[in-house]
């Protein structure tokens, strides 16, 4: 039996987070600001997270534009908790990860390049 869309895309964002157990949470996001999939904890509001990714993407685009750093390839906010990345996932959404605080970066930006490639066949 053929996975939906959805599936699709939840048993992709698990894979990363296997990968990485560093990434606590995801989710790929509309650039509308609509959830698309996610596998985020139950205490997160999908919502939130979904209006907040779009908007941050939206303005690194016009950051990175404005600036002459060419096209957007990632957002990464670092708090006292830990990290908030997004990465593009083609022209259509975002691929938002929450990682843990003292994450090996590289891995967890690897993991998610690799899966924003694999989600961008799947959103079309």
């Amino acid at each position: 039996m053929a996975l939906s869309r959805v599936e699709q895309m939840v048993a992709r964002l698990r894979e990363m987070q296997a990968a990485s157990p560093e990434i606590e949470a995801s989710a790929v996001v509309s650039v509308d600001g609509l959830i698309m999939a996610s596998a985020l904890p139950a205490e997160a509001e999908e919502d939130r997270v979904s209006a907040m990714s779009a908007a941050m993407l939206s303005l690194g685009e016009r950051i990175a534009g404005e600036l002459g750093r060419g096209g957007l390839e990632q957002v990464y906010i670092r708090g006292s908790m830990g990290y908030v990345i997004l990465t593009a996932v083609g022209q259509e959404a975002v691929l938002t990860a929450l990682a843990r605080e003292g994450a090996k970066l590289g891995l967890v930006f690897l993991e998610m390049r690799r899966a924003a490639e694999d989600l961008a066949r799947v959103v079309g």
